[in-house]
């Protein structure tokens, strides 16, 4: 905890200062034009990896970076956050972010015991389908294999939210999907098939 308070001493020191303009527009301005849906993996952060500064990202992260499908009357935080991204933010573009080495992802490849974390077990249930489409592909035991196949998976999911399908439909938002390798700070976005290919830089 202590080195959390040094670190709020030295951003009110160093950071807040230099970012002075910003933060007071930011107090009464919120208009971020990315949604950036990424794994709670604490070696993973949005902002850090796009570079973005505060108010540019509206970020949910879940372990593994799943977006369950839309279930009506559902009590989810996630299908809350994008409906308040969509329809109140306005955000033009939708990242579904997986990175390298995920554990969520690992836990279901290796077949995770549900009596040992059920929560976890519970949770990790809606990457069913990717699991079923990467062993179907032939990548089955592959965690970069599911990693993949996962974001495209998600991206699928997000799709049936009405607000991200409305916004669809409407050619006012774009799906992204990306992987973030840790070792190499690279990041690639797939396409439709699911085929990496490296981000400009």
């Amino acid at each position: 905890m202590q080195d959390l308070e040094q670190g709020v001493a030295r951003f009110r020191r160093n950071v807040f200062p230099a970012k002075t303009e910003l933060f007071t527009r930011l107090a009464t301005t919120h208009r971020p034009a990315t949604l950036f849906i990424s794994c709670s993996d604490a070696r993973v952060v949005p902002e850090l990896i796009t570079q973005s500064e505060p108010g540019e990202l509206f970020v949910i992260r879940t372990a593994g970076n799943l977006v369950p499908a839309y279930a009506p009357g559902s009590a989810d935080g996630v299908a809350a956050g994008i409906e308040y991204a969509v329809a109140v933010l306005g955000i033009s573009d939708i990242v579904v972010c997986g990175h390298s080495g995920c554990g969520a992802m690992t836990a279901v490849a290796d077949g995770l015991d549900p009596a040992s974390l059920p929560a976890v077990a519970g949770w990790l249930r809606h990457a069913d389908a990717s699991q079923a489409r990467t062993t179907a592909e032939g990548g089955a035991g592959t965690v970069a294999a599911l990693v993949r196949q996962n974001v495209l998976t998600q991206l699928a999911n997000l799709a049936t939210h009405p607000s991200v399908a409305r916004a669809l439909a409407g050619e006012t938002v774009t799906l992204r999907g990306w992987i973030y390798d840790i070792g190499t700070g690279t990041v690639a976005e797939l396409d439709a098939t699911g085929r990496p290919s490296a981000l400009a830089v």
